[in-house]
């Protein structure tokens, strides 16, 4: 009752996208602006400028521009971490696909440290510097800068903090959104639901200990740690390339479908400053969309297609010995899977189209006939035998 015609009301929550959306539908009808705007950063967002996001009604855009953007975080280079994403709930949509990367990029980095400290044997003092050294090439970032921290905090009786902590992740929903949204559009988002499920697993802290002592670890050494940590900080930039690979291809077939052509490039430069994933990787993100800005994988792009074939041995290698070693690697090995299923021509999903056909007629298509044309086959014949015929249907 409030609210007149042309009256602009914006969200800054951690709204859910279909409800930016429905939101924006009904003010509209009403002529007033809705607008959701994701907002990330943090506290530390909060006193220097976070990154923003906003969509909803393009009309209200030029009348907030200069506002947003005026209090967005700004990057190296002095633009804002802040420009229009498109219409409806684009904003609040980008906003949960970055939170999800950044659940991606945490259970990355946790798994790089489980492996040191279990295969290593480093301490925290060796795992301040190691990050420290990783957080000068391709792998800085604002999580990993943060991680190196975290290894330097003590208690007043000079033991690390980090040992003392409880290891029983929280969530607050928004890593859930995202895997659940992949499933609904059928993309394999499959990294950054194993590190929602791999937070879902640390709360179990109480049969995690029952179990620990009904089954014995693996008995096995790391022979070369210099060439044992150096696989772990491949896998880690290798891993990082996938989850932002499925990121991407899960905004695109959000932008097809709602029809808010995304500017993907643009959305990697709001993340450059101000939000918890912001990294110089995003940067080479920008790069590939600028060089092909219908590129359907980041994995299609000359750079990246060079960095994960330069790391891929390592990658295997780091795999393999923390399974050797029993060390959990829930998002580096769904993240080796995925870039091997993706980059097979052929999948074993003809036997799984066969047993659909066989048990419940689902039918299937064939290598020697046009896509579009469908079979069945009676597997099992009449009376026993194992006679079958085929048909098109």
């Amino acid at each position: 009752p409030m609210l007149e015609t042309g009256d602009i009301v914006i969200d800054g929550g951690n709204s859910h996208f279909p409800d930016t959306q429905r939101r924006y539908e009904t003010l509209k009808a009403k002529g007033v602006l809705f607008v959701g705007a994701g907002v990330s950063g943090g506290e530390e967002g909060a006193r220097q400028g976070p990154s923003i996001m906003p969509g909803g009604n393009p009309a209200a855009w030029p009348q907030i521009k200069s506002i947003f953007q005026a209090i967005a975080a700004k990057s190296e280079e002095g633009e804002p971490c802040c420009d229009w994403v498109g219409e409806g709930g684009a904003g609040h949509y980008v906003k949960m696909v970055h939170n999800g990367i950044e659940y991606g990029d945490m259970q990355l980095i946790c798994e790089a440290y489980d492996l040191l400290k279990r295969g290593a044997h480093l301490d925290c003092p060796g795992l301040h510097q190691l990050f420290s050294e990783w957080n000068q090439g391709p792998l800085n970032s604002y999580l990993i800068e943060i991680t190196a921290d975290i290894f330097t905090k003590k208690e007043t009786d000079g033991s690390f903090l980090l040992d003392k902590i409880l290891d029983a992740a929280g969530q607050k929903g928004t890593g859930k959104w995202t895997g659940i949204d992949a499933l609904d559009r059928g993309v394999p988002l499959s990294l950054i639901g194993e590190a929602v499920f791999a937070r879902c697993l640390s709360a179990l802290t109480e049969e995690r200990k029952k179990v620990s002592s009904q089954y014995q670890a693996p008995s096995y050494s790391v022979q070369d740690l210099q060439s044992f940590i150096e696989a772990t900080k491949n896998a880690l930039y290798a891993s990082k390339i996938i989850s932002y690979a499925q990121g991407f291809m899960l905004m695109r077939s959000a932008s097809q479908e709602h029809k808010w052509n995304l500017n993907f490039g643009a959305i990697a430069l709001l993340w450059r400053g101000g939000c918890i994933i912001r990294s110089r990787f995003l940067g080479k993100i920008k790069e590939a969309f600028s060089r092909n800005a219908d590129l359907p994988s980041l994995l299609f792009d000359p750079f990246f297609q060079q960095e994960i074939s330069r790391c891929v041995p390592a990658w295997r290698k780091s795999v393999a010995e923390g399974v050797m070693l029993g060390v959990p690697l829930p998002c580096f090995s769904t993240a080796l899977a995925f870039f091997d299923g993706y980059r097979s021509e052929t999948l074993p999903a003809n036997l799984l189209q066969a047993q659909r056909d066989y048990f419940g007629a689902h039918t299937y298509e064939r290598i020697d006939r046009p896509r579009g044309q469908f079979f069945h086959t009676n597997w099992t014949g009449t009376g026993g035998s194992v006679s079958s015929t085929s048909y098109n249907v």
